[in-house]
């Protein structure tokens, strides 16, 4: 083999070596590559219904992977997947006569409903001491189911995480928290429930 393949080969061998850490990069960090691209709604949002922004990046992470189009099955729309009458409840409470569910599907508009809605569980947990497995149980289940599992048992957060009764929130609620609890930290989140 000559001098000239042999460069060559180091060279095509040194790209693919750079091309898969970039991807590994890539992978890695994609939860919060997608948060930065998406800060323009999500600071606003923040801001104005006071929730961390990292958290709603979170929720947005785990409901739909950023796709802004995506609808559930229940009806949910958009980036948070919100329900409409979710919306409206919002929309009534920014004095939007004229709201059309419709609109949940511009991520600007569905995530200032979903920060609001998220926002309103924070503040009814607030007395907790850490409301915020409360307010993502209620975000993904309902009020109703919240206040059951507090009530069976009130002792601390992690320990309502534990009582949740519906396996899919008690998992949403574990892994919101610890991508939320991890941002830029992403080896935080590999290999833990």
């Amino acid at each position: 083999m000559s001098a000239v393949n042999r460069a060559f080969m180091g060279i095509v061998c040194i790209s693919v070596v750079l091309l898969f850490l970039m991807a590994g990069c890539f992978l890695t960090y994609r939860f919060e590559l997608c948060y930065y691209r998406n800060r323009e709604w999500i600071d606003v949002a923040a801001l104005r219904y006071q929730v961390p922004a990292k958290l709603v990046a979170a929720v947005i992470w785990q409901e739909t992977r950023f796709n802004s189009l995506c609808r559930g099955k229940a009806g949910e729309i958009g980036f948070m997947q919100i329900m409409p009458g979710s919306a409206r409840e919002w929309a009534k409470a920014e004095h939007m006569p004229d709201f059309d569910p419709e609109t949940l599907f511009d991520p600007g508009t569905n995530v200032l409903a979903g920060t609001w809605y998220l926002g309103r569980a924070i503040k009814r947990w607030s007395a907790q001491t850490d409301p915020l497995p409360y307010a993502l149980a209620e975000y993904n289940a309902g009020r109703s189911n919240a206040a059951r599992w507090d009530r069976i048992n009130a002792m601390n957060p992690q320990e309502f995480t534990n009582v949740i009764s519906y396996p899919a929130t008690r998992a949403y609620v574990k892994t919101v928290l610890r991508n939320y609890r991890s941002f830029g930290q992403p080896w935080k989140r590999w290999g833990n429930d």
